[in-house]
C-alpha cells in the first residue's frame, strides 16, 4: 500500500489536537440541521414542502432516493444519538408501519412523474425490530408506489442481535442487496459500558446469511472514542471486523452529546478516551484498513477496491447525503417516517420527531413536515465546496468557478485566510487550481470544512451553548 495517504508520524499530534478539538458539524448537510426553521422565508412548512415536491415532479423520469425511518428498539444503547422509541411490545410497530405506507401514498400522489427508485434505505432505530412479514408488507407497498430500477440500491441497517434469517429472506425476496451491521466494538468491557452485548459469532451469522441470499454489499459500523477503549482493545476489535471481510466500513468518531440524549449521562465521562488517545484510536483503524487493502473514503469510511464507493472515489463521483457516502445519481431524496430528512428541489425537509403528531397528521392527509431550510445560491456554492472536501479531500477550484460563476480567490477571500492557517499547520496545500488535504489533514477534515461555513463563523463559533459534537 502506498504510504502517500498516511498521516505523518512526525506530526505534533498533541499540539494539533489542542488547536482543533472543538465542537463542529459533521456536514451530513449544509446548511446543517441546526439551521432548519419552521417558517418562511428560509424555513420550511407543509406548504413549502408541497411546492418543492411539485418542482421535483417537473424533472420527469429522473430517479429518486427514499429514506425510511423505523424508530423502534427493544433497548436503548447508551452511545446512540438516533431518534428512537424504546418498547418491548412489538405490536406497537404495526400502526406506525401502516402510517408509513399512507405517507408514501401521500408523497407518491405529489410525484406522478417521478416514481423511478434508485435508492431505498431503511434506517432507525432498528428496522428489523418488526416481524419479517410486517416489515415486508410496508416495504412492498413503497416499492409498488416507487418501482425500483434494475440497478437500484436497496439497503437496510440491522442489529445482529435481533435480525433473524427470516428477516434477511424477506428483504432478499424484495430485492435488497446492501446491508449495514452495527458493531461499534467487540470488547466485552466496552460493550458492557455502552449496554450493547454482541458477539462476533452473532455478527458473522448475519453476514453469512445475507451473502448467501445475494446481498452484494456488507458494511460494518465501528465507533472509536467509546468508554474503556484502549489502543490494544480497539486494534483487536478492528482486526476481528476485518476477519469478517466487509465490503465497506464506517469507523465513526463517538459523538458524546449528553445535552441531546439524557441516556448518555449514564456513561461516566471519566471512562472516555481523552482527545489525544481518541485520535490515536482513529489512526489505528485507518492503518489497519489501509494495510488490509481498503481505500479511505472521505471522512471515517473505508471501501474494498472492488466496491462501488472505491470506484467512484477514483473517478471523483462520490456524493454525500444523510445516509453517508453514495454513488446514486438521484437528484432528490424523500424522507418517510418520524424525524426523516429529505433533500428535495433545493430544500431540506424534516418530518416531525413526535410520534403523536405523526399519528395525527398523516391520517388527515397532511405531510408531517416540521421544519427545514430552503438553500440559497450561496448555500449551494458552499455546500458544493464542503462536500468536495469531505468526499475527495480536495477542491477543484476551476470546476467550482465554472459551475457557480465566481472567482474563487475573490469570493472565498476570508475563507482562504482561515485555510492558510491550516496550511501552515501542514493540514492542507492551497494552489491556484486545486486545494488538497494532506494525509494528516484528513484526520481534521471537519475543521477544514468549517473554514468555509459562514453559519458556523457568524452564529456558532463563540456560542456558549453546545450544539455539535467535538471534532476530535
Amino acid at each position: 500500500m502506498n504510504d502517500s495517504r498516511r498521516p505523518s508520524r512526525r506530526a505534533d499530534i498533541a499540539r494539533l489536537v489542542a488547536a482543533h478539538d472543538r465542537p463542529g458539524p459533521r456536514y451530513t448537510s449544509y446548511p446543517t440541521a441546526v439551521e432548519f426553521q419552521t417558517h418562511a422565508p428560509a424555513g420550511v412548512d407543509e406548504t413549502e414542502a408541497r411546492a418543492r415536491l411539485a418542482r421535483a415532479n417537473e424533472r420527469a423520469g429522473e430517479p429518486l432516493s427514499i429514506y425510511v425511518h423505523l424508530p423502534f428498539c427493544e433497548h436503548r444503547c447508551l452511545f446512540c444519538g438516533c431518534n428512537v422509541i424504546i418498547t418491548p411490545h412489538k405490536e406497537r410497530t404495526l400502526p406506525y408501519l401502516e402510517l408509513l405506507a399512507r405517507e408514501a401514498e401521500l408523497v407518491a400522489a405529489l410525484l406522478p412523474a417521478r416514481r423511478a427508485l434508485a435508492q431505498l434505505h431503511l434506517g432507525g432505530g432498528t428496522p428489523t425490530y418488526s416481524a419479517p412479514a410486517d416489515l415486508a408488507r410496508v416495504v412492498r407497498r413503497i416499492l409498488e408506489l416507487f418501482p425500483a430500477q434494475p440497478d437500484a440500491e436497496l439497503a437496510v441497517e440491522v442489529d445482529p442481535r435481533v435480525t433473524s434469517p427470516a428477516h434477511l429472506d424477506a428483504l432478499a425476496d424484495l430485492g435488497f442487496n446492501r446491508i449495514s451491521l452495527g458493531v461499534q466494538d467487540f470488547s466485552p468491557a466496552v460493550q458492557q459500558a455502552i449496554e450493547r452485548i454482541q458477539s462476533p459469532e452473532q455478527t458473522r451469522a448475519v453476514i453469512d446469511r445475507a451473502r448467501a441470499r445475494g446481498f452484494r454489499g456488507v458494511n460494518l459500523d465501528l465507533i472509536y472514542g467509546l468508554p474503556h477503549q484502549t489502543p490494544d482493545s480497539f486494534e483487536a476489535s478492528v482486526r476481528t471486523a476485518l476477519e469478517l471481510r466487509p465490503d465497506r466500513a464506517a469507523v465513526y468518531s463517538y459523538a458524546y452529546v449528553p445535552w441531546k440524549g439524557a441516556h448518555m449521562k449514564d456513561i461516566d465521562p471519566a471512562t472516555l478516551p481523552p482527545p489525544e488517545l481518541k485520535l490515536e484510536l482513529g489512526a489505528i483503524a485507518r492503518e489497519l484498513f489501509l494495510d488490509a487493502g481498503y481505500e479511505p473514503i472521505g471522512m471515517d469510511h473505508y471501501a474494498a477496491p472492488h466496491d462501488e464507493l472505491a470506484l467512484a472515489k477514483r473517478e471523483q463521483r462520490l456524493r454525500r447525503n444523510f445516509q453517508g457516502y453514495t454513488v446514486i445519481p438521484a437528484t432528490d431524496v424523500v424522507g418517510l417516517g418520524i424525524s426523516a430528512i429529505g433533500d428535495v428541489a433545493g430544500a431540506y425537509l424534516q418530518n416531525t420527531k413526535k410520534l403523536s403528531e405523526y399519528e395525527q397528521l398523516v391520517p388527515a392527509g397532511r405531510l408531517p413536515i416540521e421544519r427545514g431550510v430552503v438553500r440559497s445560491a450561496e448555500d449551494e456554492l458552499r455546500r458544493d465546496v464542503i462536500h468536495e472536501l469531505l468526499c475527495n479531500f480536495a477542491i477543484d477550484v476551476r470546476r467550482i468557478e465554472t459551475r457557480h460563476g465566481i472567482r474563487f480567490a475573490e469570493h472565498f477571500a476570508r475563507d482562504l485566510e482561515l485555510l492558510a492557517a491550516e496550511e501552515r499547520e501542514g493540514l492542507v496545500t492551497i494552489g491556484a487550481e486545486r486545494i488538497d488535504v494532506t494525509p494528516t489533514g484528513e484526520l481534521f477534515v471537519r475543521n477544514l470544512a468549517m473554514c468555509f461555513d459562514t453559519y458556523w463563523r457568524d452564529k456558532h463559533a463563540d456560542s456558549a451553548k453546545p450544539k455539535f459534537s467535538r471534532t476530535v
